[in-house]
This record gives structure tokens, C-alpha cells and sequence, in this order.
């Protein structure tokens, strides 16, 4: 199978390092949704990353939609807590995840994409208001477990909601536009160093 899009993406870097950790055999497909955009059509005409290609040619997107497909239908196993409690938890850190990522991705259309004249102030501070917000959640579920003395998020063993959060928080101190400094996140910073120090985050660098 083939996943199709670059690693600067925080949801194809997502299913990536979920595939590794999953033991999923996949290639790794690099096109743009700017530069490769007619390329890329031919392939999801939604031109959405990331797309997931199977052997048989059948298309999938979204990264929640990728990640439920291959657990269930092809490793046979799931990176979620298994108990109600820390399965619901779970979900909670990895909707607050995406919306970091997808606000992040939000800041970076609006001010690299559209003319600086037409760039919408109000909407812009809006959006640097729910990163923050998002950011301070994920500080304080991260300094919670700390406390606790977990390894993880949610025990000692890694899941989807640590990868989701480490990842979201190394995407956003790679993109240039988020004003958020480490020192006032101590904690998901160390939290995301560590994870991002594990051999199925390093085989899928973000330094492009």
C-alpha cells in the first residue's frame, strides 16, 4: 500500500509513525497538494492528504479514517485503551490534538496563501486563541500524567493519544507562524522530545 503526502503534514506523519508502530508494511509516496496538485487529482480527487492507496487500488483519506482502517482490518490490533475510562480519555487528547493541528494548518493557509491584503485579522487572532488554548490542554493531561508517574499518557504502554499530541506539539514548533514559546509548556515539550526520540517517530523526521 501506498501513503501519499509529506511529512510537514502532522496528519500524514500521523498514520506514518501509527503504521510503524502498527507493524504496517507501507511506501511512502511524496506529493504536494500545491506543487503536485494535477498529479495528485488523478489519484484522490479530493486532493486530500493523507491518502491512503491499497494493493488493490481502492482510495481512503482522512487520517482518523486511515488510522481505524488499518487497525481493524489490517494489523488486528488497536493502539487505544482498552477500558472504557482511558479509551474515552483517549479520545479526548486526540480531539484536542487535531484541532492544534488542524489550527496550525488554518494559520498557515490564511497568511501564506491568501494576499496580505485580504488576510482576515480578527479570524487570524481567533485561531492563535484556540492553538493556545489547545496547547494548554495538552500541557496539562501531559503534566497530570507526569504526576502520576505513567510512562504514557495512559499507562505505561504508548498510544494513539501520545502519538496525536507528541506529533501535534513538534508540528507546532516546526511552522514559523505559531508564537508559542517551550519554556511555557515544559512538560508536552519534554513529553514530545521523548517520543519523538523512539525509533518509529525518528524513521518519519519532520525536517522538510
Amino acid at each position: 500500500m501506498q501513503l501519499i503526502g509529506y511529512l510537514d503534514s502532522p496528519f500524514v506523519r500521523r498514520v506514518a509513525v501509527t503504521m510503524n508502530f502498527l507493524g504496517v508494511e507501507y511506501q511512502h509516496r511524496e506529493l504536494s497538494i500545491f506543487r503536485d496538485y494535477d498529479e495528485f487529482r488523478t489519484i484522490n480527487p479530493m486532493v486530500k492528504v493523507p491518502t491512503l492507496v491499497l494493493d488493490d487500488g481502492r482510495v481512503l483519506g482522512d487520517s482518523t479514517l486511515i488510522i481505524d482502517y488499518l487497525e481493524s482490518q489490517v494489523a488486528g490490533r488497536s493502539l487505544m485503551p482498552a477500558d472504557d475510562y482511558g479509551y474515552f480519555g483517549a479520545l479526548q487528547n486526540i480531539g484536542t490534538a487535531l484541532v492544534a493541528m488542524e489550527k496550525v494548518a488554518q494559520l498557515v493557509y490564511e497568511t501564506s496563501q491568501r494576499p496580505e491584503n485580504l488576510q482576515h485579522g480578527p479570524w487570524i487572532k481567533r485561531l492563535e486563541q484556540q492553538l493556545k488554548g489547545a496547547a494548554g490542554m495538552m500541557e496539562s493531561v501531559v503534566s497530570a500524567s507526569a504526576n502520576l508517574e505513567q510512562q504514557w499518557l495512559h499507562g505505561d504502554e504508548m498510544t494513539q493519544a501520545d502519538i496525536s499530541v507528541a506529533i501535534a506539539w513538534r508540528f507546532m514548533m516546526f511552522t514559523e507562524r505559531v508564537n508559542l514559546l517551550p519554556d511555557n509548556y515544559p512538560a508536552l515539550a519534554a513529553f514530545s522530545a521523548r517520543a519523538e526520540a523512539l525509533p518509529e517517530f525518528s524513521a518519519c523526521p519532520l525536517n522538510s
